[in-house]
Formats: C-alpha cells, sequence, structure tokens
C-alpha cells in the first residue's frame, strides 16, 4: 500500500481562508495527507477553529517557525499550495523576504524543487501596484504555478469580494496535476 502524498497547504489572511476546512476536506478526499500552516494574521483569523483543523488534518497547525534543533512534525511535503495568498504574501515570497514562517517554507521549496502552486487573492486596487506583477512573473520565472489571470483568481474592486466564490477547485485541481494524479 502506497502512503498519500502530503500536501503542505499554507494560506494568508484573506476572507477565504475562513473556508479552509472545506478545502483540506476535498484534497483529502482525493488522496492527499494535508499539513496546514499559516500566516501568523491568518493563525490570530482561525484562532477558534484550530483545534478542529488539527483534528482534521492528524497535524500540528503551524504558523511559526519551530526552534534550532526541535524535530520537524510535519511529513515531508511532495507538492505545496499557498491560498488565498495575500499581495503582502505575494510580493514577500517573490523577494525571498522570509519573516513569516509559511512564506519562508514556500520559498525554500522552491530550491528544494517541490511542486508549488499559488493563487492570489487581492482586489484591483493593490493589482496596479507594479510589484505585483513583477512579483507574479518572478515567481512563474521561479517554476511556482501562479492561478492568476484567465484561468486563476480575477480581481474584484475594493470591497466587493466575494470570498464564497473564491475559485478553490482550481487550486485543487493544479495540485493534483502536478502531485501526477
Amino acid at each position: 500500500m502506497t502512503e498519500a502524498p502530503v500536501l503542505y497547504l499554507f494560506g494568508s489572511a484573506a476572507p477565504p481562508v475562513f473556508d479552509v476546512a472545506a478545502v483540506i476536506q476535498e484534497a483529502q478526499a482525493r488522496g492527499f495527507d494535508v499539513c496546514l500552516g499559516l500566516t501568523p494574521t491568518a493563525a490570530r483569523w482561525l484562532q477558534p477553529q484550530l483545534s478542529e483543523l488539527e483534528r482534521l488534518t492528524g497535524h500540528p497547525v503551524r504558523s511559526e517557525y519551530k526552534m534550532p534543533g526541535e524535530p520537524d512534525v510535519w511529513p515531508k511535503a511532495n507538492v505545496i499550495a499557498f491560498a488565498p495568498a495575500t499581495f503582502n504574501t505575494i510580493n514577500a515570497w517573490s523577494l525571498g523576504l522570509t519573516h513569516d514562517f509559511a512564506v519562508g517554507v514556500v520559498a525554500e521549496g522552491i530550491g528544494k524543487q517541490i511542486p508549488t502552486v499559488t493563487m492570489p487573492c487581492v482586489n484591483a486596487a493593490y493589482v496596479q501596484h507594479r510589484q505585483f506583477e513583477r512579483s507574479v512573473s518572478e515567481l512563474r520565472k521561479m517554476g511556482v504555478r501562479v492561478l492568476y489571470g484567465e484561468g486563476g483568481f480575477q480581481p474584484n474592486q475594493p470591497g466587493q469580494g466575494r470570498p464564497k466564490e473564491y475559485p478553490w477547485h482550481l487550486l485543487l485541481d493544479a495540485v493534483q496535476e502536478i502531485a501526477g494524479g
């Protein structure tokens, strides 16, 4: 019997992160062993759900770096997904600014050649900032599959987000594809 492929699922503080339990269940239904990592703000937003999310995944939910010398509590990843990925997350990741655990793991994942997909969640005002397009382009050049634009996330006007319409299925389809099945 083969072991389930391990998916590191990371999320940052954008409203679709509140639906992460359903996303975990769908990933598990697709055959993945899911480890959930969050940016510090996303962890604060989900604080009331963290114990349930740990029960659901069977792994600790992580939002902070471990202490040097401590063993890793997650199995090694076969594939990484980061969604929702905010303006700050996309820019920090592409620039290699790893002050957050989640961004640090995905930045290192590029060097470890772990197949990675991300889907932003940003509004139309943020995407007018020139750095955003540069960051998306840079991540793509580093081999990250960025689901943004046609066939991916489409920004809404500020204050007009529709978190229940966030296209999680596109992320999970891409995860399945890049994980080889």
